[in-house]
């Protein structure tokens, strides 16, 4: 079949990598991917958010179904767009409804949903321009650190966990008086702070039946020791050592099973990915949020995992089938270093000169902020590239990962040479 991806990180390389080895997959196209993706599929300009112009491009190439990579296009409603249009309809997108994704395009609604179906979740409360004192007695009531929310999306940027309380009333007002961060701060969330050890869980849904994927744990902020600035991931690991059968277990009954269920109950059309951020409260799993698509670095580990035929599990999702899939993954552990571009994740410069690719051995190198210019690939992103390797552990894995980004060099490059050291 003939299939568009739309996107154009790390998390659509490895999407595009896993997709192209099944045989059901003969053409792939990547909106607008990066020189990775093009190194294997073909990269269209296509605005992933322009629908017009992404219908245009399916008619033209007779495309046969739409993965979508990033949030924008499902918040936006990508999915109602296509069922919607008597000549593209027939065409499956992976991927939720735009209700659906109001699961990530909106904390309100997502911790609406949470308390709703009963899953466990810290306790919060929302506040607008309107309400900005109500809110800053709230945070008086809670225990250090706080936790703010940007009710709509903000690239990743939109939460702040402060200590002090005065600082965090100060922010609470900079992010609703002062739209902070925009649009996406028009509605702030307080959550009371959770204590304990993160990770993420992936469930591929068609609706009704799900599949559990393997587990993940990033790292988001800059710094070693997980200090400075977040960023949008500076590595991965897969599977979480700690996720252990009898958390998984607590985690499928009490988070997953009740999400699914409840998508159903609140009739909301729900075929694709639903990332599950959770936290460990002394053996008790507790949601953080939901996004409704992959991670990413996390996808740079996950897909590497997965032995089945990605292209044939979506095909299940689309024909709500995915009961009968077999799911199979490879018992290795996998893990990931993003390298990164100088000043990241504040001001950086692009169109750095990469070099060394074609030296790396026993990794895979998936693109993510990256082009080809005269020539020569260079940088375009924050996140430049994830190295991808495999191990009987994760310290294995992370030791080949670390050798092989040592044979790659751009002006200016950074990583974190700690990836897992909260897991040994």
């Amino acid at each position: 079949m003939t299939i568009l991806l739309l996107g154009s990180g790390g998390r659509e390389h490895a999407l595009a990598w896993k997709m192209l080895q099944s045989p059901q997959c003969e053409t792939l196209f990547v909106a607008p991917g990066n020189a990775g993706t093009a190194e294997i599929a073909t990269n269209v300009s296509v605005n992933p958010t322009d629908f017009e112009a992404v219908k245009t491009f399916v008619l033209q190439n007779q495309v046969n179904m739409v993965v979508v990579g990033p949030e924008d296009p499902l918040v936006l409603g990508i999915y109602d767009f296509f069922k919607n249009d008597s000549q593209i309809q027939h065409i499956p997108v992976i991927g939720p409804s735009k209700t659906g994704a109001q699961l990530e395009g909106s904390k309100e609604f997502a911790k609406e949903f949470l308390v709703r179906h009963a899953i466990p979740t810290a306790r919060y409360q929302s506040f607008t321009k309107d309400t900005v004192e109500a809110g800053c007695e709230f945070l008086t009531t809670l225990e250090a650190p706080y936790v703010l929310k940007a009710d709509g999306l903000a690239a990743g940027k939109g939460v702040l966990i402060l200590q002090d309380l005065a600082e965090a009333q100060q922010e609470l007002r900079n992010m609703l008086v002062d739209a902070k961060f925009g649009d996406a701060s028009s509605k702030v969330v307080i959550e009371e702070f959770l204590d304990g050890i993160e990770l993420s869980c992936f469930v591929l849904t068609d609706g009704k039946n799900y599949k559990i994927l393997p587990t993940a744990k990033d790292y988001k902020r800059i710094g070693e020791g997980d200090t400075g600035l977040n960023t949008g991931g500076m590595g991965a690991v897969s599977p979480v050592p700690f996720a252990d059968t009898v958390l998984m277990e607590k985690i499928e009954t009490r988070i997953v099973k009740p999400t699914i269920d409840g998508l159903q109950k609140d009739n909301i059309e729900y075929k694709g990915f639903v990332f599950i951020g959770l936290i460990n409260v002394k053996g008790e799993p507790m949601v953080i949020e939901y996004n409704v698509r992959m991670g990413d670095p996390e996808t740079e580990v996950v897909m590497p995992r997965i032995t089945s035929d990605l292209v044939a599990m979506f095909q299940a999702v689309a024909d709500q089938k995915l009961d009968g899939f077999q799911l199979e993954i490879d018992p290795r552990s996998a893990t990931t270093i993003m390298v990164v571009s100088g000043g990241y994740p504040e001001e950086y410069e692009k169109g750095k000169v990469i070099t060394g690719l074609e030296n790396v051995q026993d990794s895979i190198v998936f693109h993510a902020g990256t082009k080809l210019q005269d020539g020569s690939v260079v940088t375009n992103g924050g996140r430049v590239l994830a190295v991808t390797s495999y191990g009987n552990d994760f310290q294995e894995a992370i030791k080949k990962s670390y050798q092989n980004i040592n044979k790659l060099h751009f002006d200016k490059m950074y990583f974190r040479k700690d990836i897992g050291f909260d897991l040994l």
